[in-house]
């Protein structure tokens, strides 16, 4: 262990080696912050020397990593007790392909699960659209495969739904009203809006109210209930809850809608052996759908898992981040605003 008297004289020397072992105090060595000639986005843990825009897996095999038991979790846009027995199948069949034990992890945020990779407790994951960003860049994320179908056809839509009794019929009725966005990481439901309205003529949060519900479904309901105005969101939420019965498309308008943006992804922890790296990813490509909870589920608009990459797939996702000037933090996917808390401390000084 290195003494804190060295660390102190380190520090007043102000010498380029000490910065990036502080920077990577706990994670990893300075040495290896050298070795890494790319890291783009990645935090200061990971390096991406391969320019696939993800972590690349660690060069030293003492730092991989193969767990007795792999945690599994699905986004958290619904009741995640409801997901668990959708997965059960597939679940299994991980287990069958990696001779592992496979256990539910039912996050409760987008943050609490990008959280939960970052700190080891996740090990394979399905991450909506805009937290995906949010979980290669914080945790070492890496996405490897999306539900779609056979022919290569996968995707969802941003749209702005409003109640069927409201006056709202164009996005510039927006102005002055209460308007429901998901969560800051949120695609369809907050980074993408804050894009695309600026060209329809309406800043959110400056032409109208925002108010996070945390969920899609949140979203949904409350536009049904006419808790709120309008709201942007997921058009594959929609379509499940109306196909459930929980809530009926009729009662609702689509004000407007977006082109195709990629749907849930799913990977695992960029620090796994190649082994299980590699059968991971052969149980999600070769998992047959016929007959499960996931054909029951996600059936009418997905049967199989389909490869995919996130440089090439996320490349929109990533263009509306960087448009909103999106920071790469835990604060930023907690939604925290921590410019204003830094302005006001210059405020008192």
């Amino acid at each position: 262990m290195l003494s804190t008297a060295w660390l102190r004289r380190s520090f007043l020397a102000g010498t380029a080696a000490f910065a990036a072992l502080m920077l990577v105090l706990g994670s990893i060595g300075p040495a290896a912050a050298q070795a890494c000639k790319n890291r783009g986005n990645l935090d200061v843990r990971f390096c991406d020397d391969n320019g696939d825009l993800v972590a690349d897996t660690p060069t030293d095999p003492s730092k991989w990593i193969s767990p007795d038991t792999l945690i599994f979790s699905y986004t958290p846009v619904e009741d995640p007790s409801v997901y668990e027995n959708v997965f059960t199948e597939f679940i299994d069949y991980i287990a069958k392909k990696t001779g592992k034990k496979v256990k539910w992890y039912g996050a409760e945020s987008y943050a609490a699960q990008v959280e939960a990779m970052r700190s080891g407790r996740l090990h394979i994951a399905g991450i909506s659209t805009g937290p995906t960003v949010f979980g290669v860049n914080l945790a070492g994320y890496v996405p490897i495969a999306i539900m779609g179908k056979a022919d290569g056809r996968f995707g969802y839509r941003l749209q702005l739904i409003t109640h069927k009794d409201t006056d709202i019929m164009k996005v510039s009725d927006l102005k002055g009203r209460k308007v429901a966005h998901v969560t800051p990481s949120s695609n369809s439901g907050n980074q993408a809006p804050r894009a695309l309205f600026k060209s329809m003529g309406v800043v959110p949060g400056k032409d109208y109210k925002v108010i996070y519900s945390g969920k899609h479904d949140n979203s949904i309901m409350g536009v049904a209930n006419k808790d709120y105005d309008a709201a942007p969101i997921a058009s594959s939420v929609l379509d499940r809850m109306h196909d459930k019965g929980i809530v009926n498309k009729n009662d609702l308008r689509i004000v407007w809608q977006s082109g195709l943006f990629p749907t849930t992804s799913y990977g695992f922890v960029y620090n796994l052996t190649p082994e299980l790296q590699k059968q991971i990813t052969d149980a999600f490509l070769s998992f047959d759908w016929t007959g499960t909870a996931l054909q029951k589920e996600f059936g009418k608009k997905s049967d199989k898992f389909i490869p995919i990459t996130f440089k090439e797939h996320w490349a929109d996702i990533r263009t509306i981040q960087e448009t909103n000037g999106t920071v790469y933090s835990r604060a930023a996917l907690k939604g925290l605003k921590v410019g204003k808390k830094k302005k006001k401390k210059k405020k008192k000084k």
